[in-house]
């Protein structure tokens, strides 16, 4: 399944899509995308659901995140073997974690804000992991289970608040706008092959990232029993598995988006995101 929230920010409402990609309005199945309803339990009892029998969403609407009430959203840094390499740093021997605040989770559509001061802004196309069931000291053989599905993340990233001020990636990794996620969240039962999914991410048109999930150092299965030794996962948490080469600061010379820059992404099976650099006050 294709899970999906819709509507202006704040007020979204729960979606699915069809077996022919139409919209749906779950409202009368779930009141919204996140906790009891991404158990697995529940979406399994949805999906064998008639989906047609929702109303149907006619019309152009913004699509949010397609999980709400997000507690936490998990960075995991330098996870690509050739993206270490890019930045001359060595392979992790652990996951790298780091957080990114949950107010800069936006829609898949959505600006990205410029922050003031801001001068190496940068990109990061992601597989992210949102979890369904409550994971703590959970083994990597039974670390799939606690999943409810998979999304984009575009882990927008401020490279000097990151690197210059004290060395804290939470600080480059947090201001509003910087956590597109979505379009949809798609079910595990969508994705055939997790360690071999494709991964790009074009600027103003010019492909600047190319990569796949094969090359990953930790797997998911990994990361989530990793994680959960160390903080409990609750259903709705996000996590960021990383991302491949290609970004801004790993170019020689480095290169930084700009306000009216346009950055699409996409993962395949997952869909496609688009945005917009804009200054923080216009």
């Amino acid at each position: 399944m294709k899970l999906v929230r819709f509507g202006a920010p704040g007020v979204e409402k729960p979606g699915i899509l069809d077996a022919n990609q139409q919209l749906r309005d779950a409202s009368g199945l779930v009141k919204d995308w996140c906790a009891e309803a991404l158990h697995p339990e529940s979406l399994a009892r949805i999906s064998g659901l008639d989906l047609e029998r929702l109303p149907v969403v006619d019309g152009e609407v913004r699509l949010g995140a397609p999980v709400s009430q997000i507690q936490k959203l998990i960075g995991i840094g330098l996870n690509y073997a050739d993206h270490a390499e890019e930045t001359g740093m060595p392979i992790p021997t652990e996951p790298i974690v780091f957080l990114k605040a949950s107010s800069c989770i936006c829609g898949p559509f959505d600006d990205i804000e410029q922050p003031r001061g801001s001068t190496q802004l940068d990109w990061e196309v992601e597989l992210a992991v949102v979890i369904g069931k409550q994971a703590k000291y959970v083994s990597e053989q039974d670390a799939l289970q606690h999943v409810a599905g998979y999304t984009i993340c575009h882990d927008v990233s401020e490279r000097s608040f990151q690197f210059d001020r004290n060395g804290q990636w939470t600080k480059g990794k947090s201001h509003d706008g910087f956590g597109p996620l979505g379009p949809w969240l798609v079910t595990p039962d969508e994705i055939h092959d997790l360690d071999n999914l494709s991964l790009w991410l074009d600027v103003n048109g010019e492909r600047r990232q190319t990569g796949t999930t094969a090359k990953m150092i930790f797997s998911v299965p990994k990361l989530i029993a990793y994680l959960s030794e160390v903080m409990t996962l609750y259903p709705g948490d996000v996590i960021a598995t990383g991302t491949p080469p290609g970004v801004g600061v790993g170019m020689k010379p480095p290169v930084f988006l700009k306000v009216g820059d346009v950055v699409t992404l996409g993962i395949e099976g997952l869909g496609e995101q688009r945005q917009v650099v804009r200054a923080v006050d216009s």
